[in-house]
C-alpha cells in the first residue's frame, strides 16, 4: 500500500519550510490528509490561510487533489487510484519487525490450581500479541512461567497425606487437588502444626526427596494436562514452560551481580536492594534464606536475555502487580543493564462474572473450561435454531462459543475491568466474535456461488468508488497498519475493533450494492468481497479465533 503521508511530506516539504512528517495528519471530515499551516505563520510572516492557499497552488501530486481551507492544506486521494493501490498490496506482506526478537511471558498458571476465568485476560492478550508480533516478522518466544515454587506445595503434600486418596486423584484430577488445597488452608488456620508440616515438606521438595518430588511432579502433570487442553481450544502454543523452580538455583548469580555493584544490603536480616524514596526496597532473600519473587524474576530476565537476546521482553500480568515490575525493572536499571528499558509490564484489568470477583484460596472458583463449555453449548443452541441443516454443527459451535469468550475479552482496552456476560458475548448482531465470524461466512457463501479467479487486470476499480464500497476499501487497505499499532501498543483491541468496523462497513455495502449483478460491477464487487473475507480470516487468526466457512 502506498504510504500517502510520506508522499505528501516529500511533495510539500520544499514549499513549507520546516515541515515534519508528523505534521501530515489523517483526516475524515473534508479530506483524507491535511497539513495545519499555523506553525508556519511566524516563519513565513503570512496568515495560515494565505500559506495554505499558496501551497495549494504549488503542491502537485498525481492521483490526489490539493485544496486550502481555513488555514489547512487538504489532500484528497482520487478514489480509483486509492482502490487500485489497495488491491495491489498483499495482505500481511509488511514485515517491519523482521529480525527482532520478542519474549512474551503470559498465562503462567500455578501448579495444582485450576485454570480459572481469572487467567483469561493474561492468556488471550499474550496469545494474541504472540501471533501479531510473529505476523509482523518478529521471532516470538511465548513463555509460560509456571508458578511451581513455594510453601503451598508442601501444604498440598501434607493435605494429600492426611485426606487424599490415589484413586480419587486419578479420577478427579485438579478438582481433587483444589479441594485438598482449600481444606488445608482452612484447617491450617486452626492448627499451627499443619503449617509447620507444610514447611517440612517444602524443604523436602527443595532437597530433592524422591517421595516429595515424585508426588509434586504428579500434581504438576495433572495441572499441565488440564491447562494444555484449554490452550488447544484457544489456539495457543508455548515455546517454554520453564517455571519459578528452574530459576531458584540461579538467584545466587544475581546476588553476585548485586554485590559487585554494592547494591545488596541487609535489613532486619533480609537481603534487599534500596530503590529510592518513592519505592519500597526489593527483597531478594528473606531472613530465613528463602528467595522471593523479584529475585527469581531477575534470574529469569538474565536467562532470557542470554538465551534469546530479546529486543523486548513483555510480562502480561494484571495491573495489581505494577509495583513488583517497577521494582524488577528498577533493579536491572541500577545494575546498569542497557536492556532494562526493553522490559515492559503489559497490565490489564480484573475479571468478574456477572459482578462476582474470584478467589482461588477460598474455593470460589469458576473454571475457564466450564465457561468455554457453557459458551459452546449456547452457541450450539443458537446454530440449531438459525441453521438446523448446517454440516459440522459441533465444530462450528466450538469455534463460535470459544471465539465469543476470547473476542469479548479482547474487544475493550486491556486496562478496563471486565464483567463477563455469556449472553452479550454470543450476540450474533452486536460487536462480538460471532458477528465477525458470521460476516466472514457470509462473504464465503457469496464467493462460493461464483468464479472469482479474475486477475487484477480484469478488475474495473472505478466500480468500487461509491461511498459504501469505498468505506470498505479504506478499512481493509491499511489493516497491516492496525496490526502494527496493536502489537507495538500491546493492545489487541485495536485489531478486534477494526474487524467489527470492517464487518459493519461490508454489511452496509452488501445491502446497498447488489454483488451478483453481472458485468464489470460484479467482478469488482466479488474481488472486494474476497478481500474482506481474507482480511477477516487473517485478523481473526491474530486474535486466536477460527473463521468458519459456514454458519
Amino acid at each position: 500500500m502506498i504510504d500517502y503521508r510520506l508522499c505528501i511530506y516529500n511533495s510539500a516539504k520544499s514549499v513549507l519550510d520546516g515541515l515534519e512528517l508528523s505534521d501530515v495528519a489523517a483526516a475524515d471530515a473534508f479530506c483524507d490528509y491535511c497539513i495545519p499551516c499555523f506553525k508556519f505563520a511566524k516563519i513565513l510572516r503570512k496568515s495560515p490561510a494565505a500559506i495554505a492557499a499558496d501551497a495549494a497552488e504549488r503542491v502537485k501530486i498525481d492521483g490526489m487533489t490539493v485544496a486550502a481551507l481555513n488555514g489547512y492544506l487538504n489532500f484528497t486521494i482520487e478514489r480509483e487510484a486509492f482502490v487500485r493501490g489497495a488491491f495491489a498490496a498483499e495482505l500481511g506482506e509488511s514485515k517491519p519487525l523482521d529480525g527482532k526478537t520478542v519474549c512474551i511471558d503470559y498465562s503462567s498458571v500455578n501448579i495444582a490450581k485450576p485454570f480459572h476465568i481469572g487467567h483469561l485476560m493474561t492468556t488471550v492478550i499474550g496469545g494474541a500479541l504472540c501471533k501479531m508480533f510473529r505476523a509482523l516478522g518478529a521471532n516470538t518466544v511465548g513463555i509460560n512461567h509456571l508458578g511451581d515454587w513455594g510453601t503451598q506445595f508442601g501444604g498440598l503434600i501434607s493435605a494429600f497425606r492426611h485426606w487424599g486418596d490415589e484413586k480419587r486423584l486419578v479420577e478427579r484430577g485438579l478438582d481433587e487437588l483444589l479441594e485438598l488445597y482449600v481444606r488445608f488452608h482452612n484447617e491450617s488456620e486452626k492448627d499451627e502444626k499443619l503449617a509447620a508440616e507444610a514447611r517440612e515438606w517444602s524443604k523436602k521438595i527443595e532437597s530433592g526427596d524422591s517421595y516429595a518430588v515424585g508426588l509434586f511432579d504428579k500434581f504438576k502433570a495433572i495441572t499441565l494436562e488440564q491447562a494444555k487442553a484449554v490452550y488447544r481450544r484457544l489456539n495457543i502454543e508455548f515455546d517454554s514452560y520453564l517455571g519459578e523452580s528452574f530459576y531458584v538455583d540461579k538467584v545466587a548469580g544475581v546476588e553476585e551481580k548485586l554485590r559487585a555493584k554494592n547494591l545488596l544490603q541487609t535489613s532486619d536480616g533480609a537481603q534487599v536492594v534500596m530503590l529510592g524514596d518513592d519505592m519500597p526496597p526489593a527483597i531478594i532473600r528473606r531472613s530465613d534464606g528463602a528467595s522471593l519473587y523479584v529475585a527469581r524474576d531477575l534470574a529469569a530476565a538474565y536467562y532470557r536475555h542470554a538465551t534469546y537476546g530479546f529486543d523486548k521482553c513483555l510480562y502480561v500480568v494484571a495491573s495489581h502487580q505494577a509495583l513488583h515490575f517497577k521494582q524488577l525493572f528498577k533493579v536491572l536499571e541500577l545494575l546498569g543493564e542497557p536492556w532494562a528499558s526493553d522490559m515492559v509490564h503489559v497490565s490489564y484489568g480484573m475479571v468478574s462474572v456477572e459482578g462476582m470477583s474470584l478467589s482461588t484460596r477460598r474455593g470460589n472458583v469458576l473454571y475457564l473450561s466450564d465457561v468455554l463449555n457453557a459458551a459452546v453449548e449456547k452457541a450450539q443452541s443458537i446454530i440449531e435454531e438459525r441453521n438446523p441443516t448446517l454440516v459440522g454443527k459441533s465444530e462450528v459451535a466450538e469455534s463460535v462459543g470459544v471465539g465469543a469468550v476470547v473476542f469479548d475479552a479482547l474487544y475493550d482496552g486491556r486496562l478496563k475491568d471486565k464483567n463477563f456476560s455469556l449472553a452479550d458475548a454470543l450476540n450474533f448482531d452486536g460487536e462480538t466474535g460471532p458477528y465477525v465470524q458470521y460476516t466472514h461466512a457470509r462473504c464465503r457463501s457469496v464467493l462460493a456461488k461464483c468464479d472469482t479467479a479474475e486477475s487484477a487486470d480484469d478488475i474495473d476499480y472505478s466500480q468500487l468508488t461509491d461511498d459504501e464500497a469505498y468505506d470498505v476499501v479504506k478499512l481493509v487497505a491499511d489493516f497491516d497498519d492496525a496490526v502494527y499499532a496493536a502489537a507495538t501498543k500491546y493492545e489487541p483491541s485495536i485489531v478486534s475493533r477494526r474487524l467489527v468496523k470492517i464487518c459493519q462497513a461490508f454489511n452496509r455495502f452488501y445491502n446497498a450494492d447488489r454483488i451478483m449483478c453481472g458485468g464489470k460491477a460484479q467482478t469488482a464487487r466479488l474481488a472486494l468481497t474476497k478481500r474482506v473475507a481474507d482480511t477477516l480470516r487473517y485478523g481473526l487468526s491474530l486474535i486466536l479465533l477460527d473463521a468458519p466457512e459456514r454458519m
